[in-house]
Formats: structure tokens, sequence, C-alpha cells
């Protein structure tokens, strides 16, 4: 029952006691909003960087990444309206500034950049879920799990592309 009563005051946003599942983790309801809002800047930053990058890549080798890019810009998409929800969630306010874009006039270093982007976000994606999880809140868990199976798969695609392994992250 006492653990009834402390997911119950963590959904109503009180704080809990010392020892709790969320002083356990080092992140709080307040830090995990910000970590929320860092995501959904990279988020935004995906969904420009794809938009461009599918539009100006150029070349008969990279036609078919061309296309899967526009796929993954919708998908992105769909990620940052699932963070957005979770911050408005948890009582936070959601970004509105993506994270800086980097372009290039070659389509490898633009296919680089992409894959650079997917590992930072797999690598954060996948502390998210842990930090979810120890302060209860396990159905956002199953939601950033779910974003987390289609940037693994942005990452296989771009791997691919550039003729590389899966990076490990």
């Amino acid at each position: 029952m006492a653990h009834r009563h402390t997911d119950a005051a963590k959904s109503q946003g009180r704080n809990t006691v010392p020892g709790s599942q969320e002083a356990s983790t080092g992140v709080s309801r307040e830090e995990l909003i910000d970590l929320l809002n860092e995501d959904l800047a990279r988020e935004y930053q995906a969904v420009i960087a794809y938009v461009v990058y599918s539009q100006v890549l150029k070349g008969a080798q990279y036609m078919m990444i061309a296309q899967e890019l526009e796929k993954h810009a919708g998908e992105e998409l769909r990620h940052a309206l699932v963070i957005s929800k979770q911050i408005d969630y948890l009582g936070g306010m959601p970004t509105v500034v993506p994270a800086p874009v980097k372009t290039s006039s070659k389509a490898q270093e633009m296919l680089e950049f992409d894959l650079e982007n997917e590992n930072e976000t797999v690598r954060n994606y996948r502390e998210r879920i842990r930090q979810c999880e120890a302060l209860g809140e396990y159905a956002m868990a199953e939601q950033i799990r779910e974003i987390l199976v289609e940037e693994q798969e942005h990452q296989i695609d771009l791997a691919t592309a550039l003729g590389r392994e899966v990076p490990k992250v």
C-alpha cells in the first residue's frame, strides 16, 4: 500500500520522502522535464535535418536512403509529439527551439551527421527509460521504448548507407 501512496503522490506532483524512488534515481521529475526537453529539441533537429537531407542528397547511390530519410522525418515528428505529451504530463512546458542542424554540400557528411545524432539519441533514450522506471513512470518508459525501436532502425539505415557496422552506443 505504501508503494501505491508514493505513486499517487508523484502523479499529483508532490515531493516524495527521502529514500523513495525519486531520491534513488538522482533525477527528479523537474530534471526529467529538462532532459525530455533536450530530447525534444533533438527530435525537432532530426525533423529538420531529415526534411532537408532527403531533398538535397544527390546521386544514384543515395536515392534509396533519401527516400528512407523522408520516412524518418515523419517518424521523428511523431516522436516529438510523444515527448511533448510526456513533458506536459509531468507539468512542464515543451521547448520550441530545435538543437542546431548541421549541413554540408557532401552527401556522406550529411549521413555521418545523422548517424552521430541517432547515436546520441539512442544513448539518451536508453537512459531516459531507466530514469522513468526509477520514478515509477512505467507507461512513459514504454512510450520512450517504442521511440527507441524506431531510432535504432534509423541508426541501422544510416550505418548501412554509409557501409558501416551499426555503432555500439
